[in-house]
């Protein structure tokens, strides 16, 4: 129907608009703007300095897909709830309206404001411990140090990046959490305290050799126009 077509595509319209912001920022700061080296400096610059909150909406949609099960293609299942990113966006819009694009997004915040200090202060320690006097720090340092800040940022991330996709899976499971504090109580009352470490192993094994690649791809670029 007409009617119900436009307010489709006027929900998809406006999803399109708040989930591309922070893309069309980054864009616009790297045309205007002589301080960034590049995509990755102007994304962590910003993430650094103007929080994690503006990319809640994108890590909810991404933890509930993930959490999508049902197979795709398979004669005789059950069809996927949601066929993609936007469709997820649109749903949540819908039924919860822009708060529910939000949800554990104070949770996402101080997972990542903390963390990403600790993760710059570790490479830069680690690079002048390993680095002589004047000279800059080499390939395998770099890699090293890298590769060691993510898993040290990890350890102290992990706690909250437990906490957080359960507050974002609450809606789509109905167990509705009376704040982060709650969620942190009631998790360490059913599981234990080591709940809050769970995935710490994989998030560790991830993080270091994807750290060690941005570093390197960061700094060899600096050096080499040095």
């Amino acid at each position: 129907m007409p009617v119900e077509e436009f307010v489709a595509g006027w929900i998809s319209g406006a999803l399109g608009l708040v989930l591309g912001h922070p893309f069309d920022t980054v864009k616009v700061r790297l045309q205007t703007q002589t301080t960034y080296w590049g995509i990755v400096d102007c994304m962590a610059k910003t993430y650094r300095h103007e929080s994690a909150y503006c990319l809640a909406p994108f890590d909810l949609i991404k933890v509930w897909l993930q959490n999508q099960t049902e197979p795709k293609g398979k004669s005789g299942s059950p069809p996927p709830q949601y066929r993609g990113p936007v469709h997820c966006a649109a749903s949540i819009f819908q039924a919860e309206g822009p708060r529910g694009l939000f949800r554990g997004a104070w949770a996402l915040t101080l997972r990542d404001n903390p963390t990403l200090g600790i993760y710059f202060v570790t490479y830069e320690w680690l690079c002048r411990q390993f680095t002589p006097d004047g000279q800059n720090p080499s390939s395998g340092t770099v890699l090293v140090a890298g590769g060691s800040a993510g898993v040290t940022s990890w350890v102290t991330a992990t706690p909250l990046d437990v906490i957080k996709p359960r507050m974002q899976m609450a809606g789509l499971r109905q167990r509705v959490h009376r704040g982060l504090l709650d969620c942190m109580v009631s998790s360490a009352r059913r599981e234990g305290l080591g709940v809050f470490f769970r995935g710490l192993g994989i998030n560790s094994a991830r993080a270091f050799p994807v750290k060690a690649a941005t570093f390197l791809s960061y700094e060899y670029p600096l050096h080499s126009q040095g």
